[in-house]
């Protein structure tokens, strides 16, 4: 993938090297799965894209 476009989708930047992955399960009240659904649809982003984004962003 060409800078240009791993900037303006980061998302889809990947590196060559494959990460181990760990599958948790997440317990949502129905407010909070609701909320997450919303803004899954408003945004076409996937809950799991939107979970994993916000776990990179903790400091």
């Amino acid at each position: 993938m060409n800078k240009t476009a791993a900037l303006k989708f980061p998302r889809l930047a990947t590196s060559s090297k494959k990460k181990a992955l760990k599958r948790i399960t997440l317990n949502l009240t129905s407010d909070e799965a609701q909320n997450l659904e919303k803004y899954c649809e408003q945004t076409g982003i996937p809950a799991t894209d939107v979970i994993r984004e916000l776990i990179q962003a903790l400091p």
